[in-house]
């Protein structure tokens, strides 16, 4: 951290998340788990994979999102006919300076929306691959750095399949979180209804102040990085990592990147749980966003009608956590 840069203490990261929470509140009825979630991989410095069926806020969340943060926002819409140069910008010939001068596309900013993100051709969707890995781009020969913010939300639809593309599996483990987004319950629906017809303004973000500024949040991830986590903690991340490759109903297991995705994500959560140190129920909760998207079950599980959210659950039930 530079000198003279101001240090957020605990209490002053726990007044902001609380305000974080609230504003939010105010505008989407329920879904704190999602809010949960993505703030986690904001902290973590990690990339979010929203899958749920349309009408779920999804691409509202992340909008407000970037304007709580006070982040550059920039949306991408995916479609069939969507060519890498749409996305990440290309070099246009300058008549009157005689040169080529780079015009960068909708992928540069701080918190990247790509909306329907299966819906792109796999050689857009390699375009992605050196964004969310190194956080640049290399065009023409050219490297092209990203922000110190930056972050991608991507989302999709999992019912409606005609005209989308399987993302790869390279691509799915860049991923921090897999957050499942449900329908909201009963009382969540009435209150949502309720206040329509309050005529509350749910999509006017124009005059919302942000709560944080990309000075704040760069240094509440270096926090998040002085999060305490014991040795017994980490092997138990070994160990469920390690399960997944070695399961019977698993056919590819996931890889290192997802050790250190949840060493990342663990710690940031710890910190929006308002402690400096993991437990092992932080590793519990977060077990799921983190390995749905990596694993692939085998055929046989799959006839057999296993899910990965049960694979995942005999996981945790079979190694044991630390006390």
């Amino acid at each position: 951290m530079m000198e003279g840069e101001q240090i957020i203490t605990d209490l002053k990261f726990q007044e902001k998340v609380q305000l974080l929470k609230e504003k939010v509140s105010s505008i989407i009825i329920g879904q704190e788990k999602m809010l949960d979630l993505l703030l986690t991989a904001v902290l973590a410095d990690g990339h979010t994979l929203i899958e749920g069926v349309p009408g779920v806020a999804k691409t509202l969340t992340a909008r407000l999102l970037a304007k709580l943060i006070s982040a550059d926002f920039s949306r991408i819409q995916f479609t069939s006919d969507l060519m890498p140069s749409d996305v990440l910008g290309t070099n246009v010939f300058n008549m009157s300076t005689n040169r080529f001068e780079f015009h960068k596309g909708p992928a540069f900013g701080d918190i990247i929306l790509v909306d329907e993100i299966n819906r792109a051709p796999a050689k857009t969707q390699s375009a992605l691959f050196e964004l969310m890995e190194e956080r640049q781009t290399t065009i023409d020969g050219e490297c092209h750095k990203m922000s110190d913010v930056y972050s991608i939300v991507a989302t999709q639809n999992p019912i409606e399949q005609e005209g989308t593309y399987r993302l790869p599996e390279a691509q799915l483990d860049r991923f921090l979180f897999k957050i499942m987004v449900s329908y909201p319950s009963v009382d969540e629906e009435v209150k949502i209804i309720q206040a329509h017809n309050s005529n509350m303004k749910y999509t006017k973000l124009e005059s919302i102040e942000p709560i944080l500024t990309k000075e704040e949040l760069l240094s509440l991830r270096e926090l998040a990085h002085s999060i305490f986590i014991d040795e017994k903690l980490m092997k138990y991340i070994a160990l469920l990592i390690q399960e997944t490759r070695t399961n019977k109903s698993i056919y590819i297991g996931a890889s290192p990147r997802a050790s250190i995705a949840y060493l990342h994500a663990v710690k940031a959560y710890a910190l929006i749980q308002g402690r400096t140190f993991v437990i092992p129920d932080d590793i519990k909760v977060l077990t799921y966003p983190i390995l749905c998207h990596r694993i692939i079950l085998t055929a046989e599980a799959e006839m057999e009608g296993m899910s990965i959210e049960s694979v995942i659950e005999d996981i945790i039930s079979k190694v044991e956590a630390p006390k």
